[in-house]
């Protein structure tokens, strides 16, 4: 029986369990598994900014356990050109990217799979927004009004 080979794409910023997850369920699909992580330069160009290098974050998905090649994402043409290169047998994306790259059947079996609930690297930077100087500012405006009404109400009973 042939060697299957799958192939991903994706950031992975800010590494968290929904990509340990993701991968892990990759790699457990084939004999082979191609990761290709978005530039930084690629994601600049789709609007987004990652807080890890690319340098970084392929280096971290390129440690994990199941990964056997890393490759840079630069373009969303590529995937065609890579899935040939790499005599790919299965194109995995997460399901929230269902119907997009419907078009590679034509070349290998494509599967989106639901994503780890939950957790995801856009729920991460929205939270640690909440931390820049002007939010932390008002935060502890909030915080010493709140104490204040405790304090209040406690000399009240």
């Amino acid at each position: 029986m042939p060697d299957t080979t799958v192939l991903t794409y994706g950031t992975f910023d800010l590494f968290h369990i929904g990509h340990l997850n993701l991968l892990q369920r990759l790699s457990d699909l084939g004999d082979r598994l191609i990761v290709g992580v978005s530039t930084d330069e690629f994601n600049a160009g789709k609007g987004k900014t990652s807080v890890v290098s690319y340098e970084d974050r392929a280096a971290i998905v390129g440690a994990i356990k199941g990964v056997d090649l890393v490759i840079p994402e630069n373009s969303w043409d590529q995937k065609e050109r890579d899935i040939r290169e790499h005599d790919v047998d299965l194109f995995v994306m997460g399901d929230d990217w269902t119907g997009r790259f419907d078009d590679l059947r034509e070349l290998c079996q494509v599967l989106y799979l639901p994503r780890t609930e939950g957790v995801s690297s856009t729920n991460i930077k929205q939270m640690l927004r909440a931390l820049d100087p002007q939010h932390l500012a008002e935060m502890q405006e909030a915080l010493g009004v709140m104490g204040r009404l405790l304090s209040h109400y406690q000399d009240l009973s």
